[in-house]
């Protein structure tokens, strides 16, 4: 008998999937927003696009960026003392409202 994987992807089915309605690949509006250095984003991760995608760990958490690297975009979020410098593409991000 094969053991169950425990890799970081293995429990994910309530953060991975959408909602009927939300299913596909969503707006092209997503990935035309244009981000500065400085501007606060909230990291929302969008299921339908995989490239890019943050570890579910920082589902939630609001960081500032830093700079643009490609189609990419990178955010400085912290979490617990540390800061963590993480490449994310524009799917994944949404302006912070707070």
């Amino acid at each position: 008998m094969v053991k169950k994987s425990h890799g970081y992807r293995a429990r994910t089915r309530g953060l991975m999937s959408k909602r009927i309605r939300e299913k596909g690949l969503g707006s092209l509006s997503k990935v035309l927003v244009d981000f500065e250095s400085g501007q606060r984003v909230d990291i929302v991760i969008d299921s339908g696009f995989h490239k890019g995608m943050p570890h579910r760990r920082y589902q939630g958490k609001t960081g500032i960026v830093t700079g643009l690297r490609g189609r990419a975009v990178l955010v400085d979020v912290g979490l617990g003392n540390a800061t963590k410098s993480l490449i994310i593409r524009r799917e994944h991000l949404r302006v912070s409202k707070s």
